[in-house]
């Protein structure tokens, strides 16, 4: 960016005509000033990108924690509807899960935002307590900063579950 400064003076005070010459001068940023603008937005970016990653990954286990909620209600809907009886056996969590396409507990099986897939797993086994119907587990690949305000965190855990009676909890799955 170009700065421009014009200076006028007039050639004669008492003119009538006022006649004005005028000369502009330029002046560029130096490469000094660049640099230290160059640096300020480093620094910014220096501080804000890793708050950005951070954000992404709790918005991650924070839709796996929906989902996981929205699977485990379309269980506890089956069973009503079945005699008290959940699905059979463990499997990947999909619609035949639920008696095929078209069934009115899940229509579509929503994805791991942290990759891989969900898991029934029935009857509840491990860290479920004995009295929970089923579990359900995920691709077990979450930011382990993001799991410390759930149930069952220790440092290394990366998967979440949730137990038919007590909810969720941080698993290795």
């Amino acid at each position: 960016m170009v700065v421009c400064i014009t200076v006028c003076a007039s050639a004669n005070a008492d003119d009538t005509n006022m006649q004005w010459t005028c000369r502009t001068r330029g002046r560029a940023f130096t490469l000094i000033e660049l640099m230290i603008v160059v640096a300020i937005i480093a620094i910014l970016a220096a501080i804000l990108i890793p708050n950005f990653l951070h954000a992404r990954a709790e918005a991650a286990s924070a839709s796996c924690e929906g989902n996981l909620k929205q699977i485990a209600t379309a269980l506890q809907e089956y069973a009503v509807d079945n005699g008290g009886q959940y699905p059979p056996s463990s499997a990947p969590v999909d619609v035949t899960l639920f008696g095929g396409p078209g069934n009115p507990y899940l229509s579509s099986v929503p994805s791991d935002p942290a990759g891989g897939s969900y898991f029934y797993v029935t009857p509840a086994n491990g860290v479920c307590g004995s009295g929970d119907s089923f579990k359900l587990r995920d691709g077990d690949n979450h930011d382990t900063t993001t799991l410390t305000q759930l149930p069952s965190y220790a440092p290394g855990i990366t998967g979440i579950r949730w137990c038919s009676g007590s909810g969720l909890h941080a698993c290795v799955c």
